[in-house]
């Protein structure tokens, strides 16, 4: 018996002395990789390691301002030269692919004009470039000969100190000469310049303005300014002198309006109406949101999964309208052939309204009074107007002219301003040499490849 209890003990000390050595093992050996048994176990953590320290001394990518002269700014950052010789990275190196100049650069290298004014007391044309960033000053006669590439203007108010960008909207002052830029897309300021402004200069006067402003018009004996307002769907009006932050006087906005994506204003004030264009991408907002942003409406009280598209149209107020009010007259319809309306002119004296209709290639002239689906008094259209995608229209009623800036190919076109049909343009003032073609490309927020039609595609 007290042999076998003797032989029991020192199994049990052999025992604790081979658990203590594997525990000793264990704790004091470092991290170890350990196969799992069964995979259906799970992840399980076995070690942790400090990463490397990371190397900051490499050259940064040369900054570059949104609003440099567009003539060469984004091209001059896509072919930034390689780093020196000192600083350059090994054959090995990943960051070799980065500073290589592109294979190809999508970029149209001229002006494409947006939209235009006209300055009747010092004969001239004025014309927005929104590819360029940049107004253009013409004399009211240019006509570009076919055999040249283009005109030259008389004076170009561009780049930075400007803070002219994605320029859309351009009003003349009738007395001053004043000259009232809109920013679209990026800037949200209304800047307005001397007439005798020329080069890289800064605005003589700056309004902070909603995002996606868009169109403006001014009725000068009331010394008032109205702007449309894309996103938020709206027109703001504000004092004519308005600047910094000033807020808006009256506002139509709201469910009741019906005002969906707006882009051209117009104003008859000897009836009292302002006329509104409508592309007809619309949303839903809460009842009683004022739509506060920069300077105006926002986006705020927008309702979820409300948005939708509906027709373009045409829709017509009150010119003291103030807030959510219902239109007293809206165009619309396939009759109309409103597609994607633009800028807009009315002449007083005849009550006629003139639109840029950038989805039809053409100018439609409505009466002031026309309501519903109804066809327009005429249309100027077809392969002689040489209208292309035109977003800007206005009168040179001391001349008896209609001008129209187009998009979709370089050129402010002139016609008799009782034009009617495929008529040819009395006169042609071209950006860029005849076979050059227009690309259209504004503020692109992504890109995509189509493989099986080996199409880029850009949405802008």
């Amino acid at each position: 018996m007290k042999m076998k209890k003797l032989q029991n003990g020192t199994w049990i000390i052999g025992m604790l002395g081979v658990v203590a050595a594997v525990s000793w093992v264990v704790l004091f050996s470092g991290p170890r990789v350990i196969e799992p048994k069964h995979a259906s176990r799970g992840p399980k953590l076995i070690a942790i390691h400090p990463l490397p320290e990371m190397e900051m001394s490499g050259e940064m990518c040369q900054w570059m301002p949104a609003s440099a002269n567009a003539a060469g700014a984004m091209f001059a950052l896509l072919q930034q030269p390689a780093a020196s010789e000192g600083t350059a990275a090994s054959a090995s190196d990943p960051r070799e692919t980065l500073e290589r100049p592109p294979v190809r650069v999508i970029k149209d290298p001229y002006p494409t004009y947006s939209a235009v004014a006209v300055d009747l007391a010092h004969n001239e044309i004025v014309l927005q470039d929104e590819n360029l960033f940049q107004i253009m000053a013409y004399d009211s006669m240019t006509n570009t000969p076919a055999s040249a590439s283009f005109s030259e203007p008389k004076r170009i108010i561009g780049g930075h100190h400007t803070k002219i960008e994605f320029n859309c909207g351009l009003y003349i002052d009738p007395k001053t000469g004043d000259i009232y830029s809109v920013n679209n897309d990026t800037i949200d300021t209304m800047v307005v310049f001397s007439r005798e402004a020329k080069g890289d200069v800064p605005p003589t006067r700056e309004l902070e303005t909603p995002h996606g402003t868009y169109g403006i018009a001014v009725d000068e004996a009331a010394e008032e300014l109205f702007l449309t307002v894309q996103h938020a769907a709206g027109v703001v009006v504000y004092p004519k002198y308005a600047q910094g932050d000033d807020k808006p006087i009256r506002m139509i906005v709201g469910n009741n309006t019906k005002i969906a994506d707006p882009h051209g204003v117009a104003l008859d004030t000897k009836n009292g109406w302002v006329f509104v264009a409508n592309y007809g991408n619309s949303s839903q907002y809460q009842p009683g949101e004022e739509r506060k942003g920069g300077g105006g409406t926002g986006g705020q009280g927008r309702i979820n999964g409300s948005g939708k598209f509906v027709a373009p149209s045409i829709t017509v107020y009150p010119i003291k309208t103030d807030g959510d009010v219902a239109p007293l007259r809206t165009i619309s319809g396939p009759k109309t052939q409103i597609n994607w309306p633009g800028h807009m002119a009315l002449d007083e004296e005849t009550g006629l309204l003139y639109v840029a209709n950038d989805g039809g290639d053409s100018v439609l002239v409505f009466k002031g009074t026309d309501n519903g689906d109804v066809a327009p008094a005429r249309v100027i259209k077809g392969p002689r107007t040489q209208i292309k995608n035109p977003t800007g229209v206005t009168l040179d009623k001391k001349n008896k002219e209609i001008i129209v800036a187009n998009m979709g190919n370089h050129r402010a076109t002139v016609y008799p301003i009782d034009a009617s049909g495929d008529v040819p343009p009395k006169r042609v003032i071209r950006a860029a040499p005849p076979d050059q073609p227009a690309l259209q490309i504004g503020n692109p927020g992504a890109v995509s490849y189509d493989t099986r039609r080996n199409e880029i595609l850009v949405p802008n």
